[in-house]
């Protein structure tokens, strides 16, 4: 799945994985929860901005750099924290994530 059209449980899931939580039992939601999803933004330095006022009005952008190479990485979404999470697992999984199917299915952008 491409890490832009991850959303819900699947977008948990995903930030889950890149933060080594171990125990996804749901109650993790850093793409709904400011309490969760808020230290992951101040840790990783992204940016947060109104982008469009259409259909995916939030940017959310940072600056990765690892052994191998580094860039900017931006994503678009509804709402902040879907932009956010979806930025931060592109930049630790690519754009393209392998989700258990079971995860994406009834899911919508």
């Amino acid at each position: 799945m491409k890490a832009n059209e991850l959303t819900g449980t699947a977008l948990d899931w995903a930030v889950a994985k890149c933060d080594d939580v171990y125990c996804f039992d749901g109650s993790y939601t850093p793409s709904t929860d400011w309490a969760q999803g808020g230290p992951i933004i101040e840790r990783e330095r992204m940016d947060i901005e109104c982008w469009d006022f259409h259909s995916m009005p939030w940017k959310a952008s940072m600056w990765w750099d690892d052994e191998s190479s580094s860039g900017d990485i931006e994503m678009y979404g509804l709402t902040p924290l879907i932009a956010a999470m979806r930025c931060y697992v592109a930049s630790k999984m690519g754009d393209e994530v392998e989700v258990p199917t079971e995860l994406t299915q009834g899911e919508v952008k």
